[in-house]
């Protein structure tokens, strides 16, 4: 039988310790055995946490800048055009615009164009001649041959003569581009068949003298001293060219030395 020490059977005793100790140390603790799900549920609840945060502080403030009002982003108002107005009235009161005159500085003349307005019977007037230049008049010596009016009256003759109110008195004229007194009436009368001369003192000695009282419209004017002649209208009225310058109208008699002839009687 051999002899054991003490110090064989102390040392191993103290292996098995130490062995079984540095099993136990090596051992994960309780605490250390988190589970993986555990572990990744936690973290997604620390996300949200984050996540609800920044939504909290960053939301708000976007509405708060959408919620600004329109001025809080307008531009400073331009004073220029006040200044500049400033600026002018200024410029007037320190007298800027005076302009010193000599007083022996000869004084201009001062002097207006003459003008005139184009009434509207001129402008009918100027119609008609044109139309009957344009369209060939028909003369009084055509009228005879042809009348287009072969039923002679009166109130026919007074209708025929308010055609032509607006043609320009032309001296010797006798058709639309221009009459004269008695060219007037020999060509109205024309048309009825009836022939004149062309002067007052041929057509005052063709004509039958009548009353005033008898006289009708379409009855012919003369004036006493044969100056002048024109379509009787009734009620102090004539129709006539009255001189240069002047055009075929409805006018008052502006005389009481006149007389009246018929024709066609």
């Amino acid at each position: 039988m051999a002899n054991v020490g003490p110090e064989t059977r102390t040392t191993a005793p103290l292996q098995l310790e130490n062995t079984e100790v540095e099993k136990f140390s090596s051992h994960p603790s309780p605490a250390d055995e988190v589970p993986e799900a555990f572990s990744s549920t936690r973290a997604k609840r620390r996300s949200s946490v984050l996540s609800l945060a920044v939504t909290a502080v960053i939301v708000p403030g976007l509405f708060a800048t959408v919620a600004l009002p329109a001025y809080a982003f307008a531009p400073p108002p331009d004073t220029s055009s006040v200044e500049a107005a400033e600026a002018l009235q200024e410029f007037k009161e320190t007298d800027a615009q005076s302009v010193l005159v000599s007083a022996n500085a000869p004084a201009g003349s001062v002097t207006r164009d003459a003008f005139s307005t184009t009434s509207a019977a001129e402008m009918r007037a100027a119609a008609l001649a044109t139309a009957a230049a344009s369209a060939g008049t028909t003369t009084v010596a055509s009228y005879l041959a042809n009348p287009p009016y072969p039923n002679f009256s009166l109130d026919a003759v007074v209708s025929v003569g308010l055609q032509y109110q607006g043609v320009p008195y032309v001296f010797g004229g006798a058709d639309p581009s221009g009459f004269d007194c008695s060219g007037f009436v020999m060509y109205v009368y024309a048309q009825f068949g009836v022939g004149l001369p062309h002067g007052v003192g041929g057509q005052s000695s063709l004509g039958t003298v009548i009353d005033e009282s008898a006289a009708l419209p379409g009855d012919v004017v003369i004036l006493s001293d044969g100056s002048h002649d024109g379509i009787y209208m009734g009620g102090g009225m004539i129709l006539d060219a009255p001189q240069p310058g002047g055009v075929v109208s409805v006018r008052p008699l502006w005389t009481s030395s006149y007389y009246i002839v018929r024709f066609g009687i």
